[in-house]
Formats: structure tokens, C-alpha cells, sequence
């Protein structure tokens, strides 16, 4: 399975990531967020009961998030 941590979605910016999640309470709510919609998706992947339209949601809300904090890393 492949993995989607933040670490591995951009290791460019990973001192970045460890610097705003000390700094940035909101680059942190969004991060703590992102990781939990991201566990859950590999634990229903992993499980392989699910319904699509559950998945496709979690994975949409991930992406979201992904999104979200890759903007606040390029600015």
C-alpha cells in the first residue's frame, strides 16, 4: 500500500513541516487532521470492508487537507 504521510507526500519541505507544526497552530490542527483521515483510510483499506462512496469521501476530505497545508508549505 502505498504510503501518503506528509514525509513521504513532500520530503522537500519536511524541517518546514516540523517547523509549523511547533509554530503554527493552525498548520497543526490541519496536520493532526490530515493524519487522522489518513489512518483511517489505510485501516478501511487494510480491512477491505467499505462502502465506495465512504472511501472516495475520506480520500476527497485527505486530498483536501493535502492541498490546504502544501499551500501553507509554499508560502
Amino acid at each position: 500500500m502505498e504510503k501518503h504521510d506528509l514525509h513521504h507526500e513532500f520530503p522537500q519541505h519536511e524541517e518546514k513541516i516540523h517547523n509549523l507544526k511547533m509554530t503554527d497552530n493552525h498548520f497543526r490542527k490541519l496536520f493532526d487532521g490530515y493524519h487522522e483521515v489518513n489512518k483511517e483510510v489505510h485501516r478501511i483499506e487494510t480491512n477491505g470492508v467499505y462502502s465506495d462512496d465512504e472511501l472516495n469521501e475520506l480520500r476527497m476530505k485527505r486530498l483536501h487537507l493535502k492541498d490546504e497545508l502544501f499551500n501553507i508549505l509554499q508560502g
